[in-house]
């Protein structure tokens, strides 16, 4: 992604908090963004368009901060909690920020599902990555790392939408936590 499409979703962002997918116009988002209209539709068609790269820049930014954040002697526990930190509470902490955010999920959701199904698939990946150390103690407790990986991914994300506040989501992420270091047979204490 260049600095102008990065400008322009950073714009779009912005403008889609303040007033919600459906109400923002595309003259909004040149504005926001202080550029033309021949400049956003050289980058992008419309509001899904826009709407696809913000799914793809959140995920590779997560991404990038997991990889960054990785250590050589960091545990089950130290990696769960910098996957959950980089996808779900970044998220939850920018959607619960929006004075529209059921919009703009609403939004999301509607305008990208092969997106959000490729952004699970690559956080998938990254959890499957991490449990897999672990899969002879997990194998022994009858549990399949890549199905463990695939319900750790969705239960994060059902944690994050369907938390009450942020202290609730912490609870219930920790919780994911704990059951996951039980099964790999490791230590439970923080």
């Amino acid at each position: 992604m260049n600095e102008t499409e990065q400008a322009l979703l950073d714009a779009a962002l912005r403008v889609f908090s303040r007033y919600g997918v459906k109400r923002s116009s595309m003259s909004d988002l040149c504005e926001e963004a202080g550029v033309s209209r021949q400049t956003f539709y050289n980058n992008f068609r419309n509001k899904d368009d826009i709407l696809r790269a913000l799914i793809r820049s959140f995920s590779e930014r997560a991404l990038a901060g997991i990889e960054a954040g990785r250590g050589p002697h960091d545990t089950l526990g130290d990696l769960l909690d910098l996957v959950f930190e980089q996808t779900v509470v970044a998220g939850f902490d920018m959607v619960t920020a929006m004075p529209n955010s059921e919009d703009f999920v609403d939004g999301v959701h509607a305008s990208s599902k092969e997106g959000m199904d490729a952004a699970h698939e690559r956080f998938r990946g990254v959890i499957e990555d991490i449990l897999s150390p672990y899969a002879p103690a997990l194998n022994e407790a009858g549990i399949d790392v890549t199905a463990l990986s695939d319900f750790v991914q969705r239960a994060s994300k059902a944690a994050g939408l369907n938390a009450c506040d942020r202290d609730h989501l912490f609870t219930q992420l920790a919780t994911l936590r704990q059951l996951c270091l039980v099964a790999a047979g490791q230590p439970t204490r923080r």
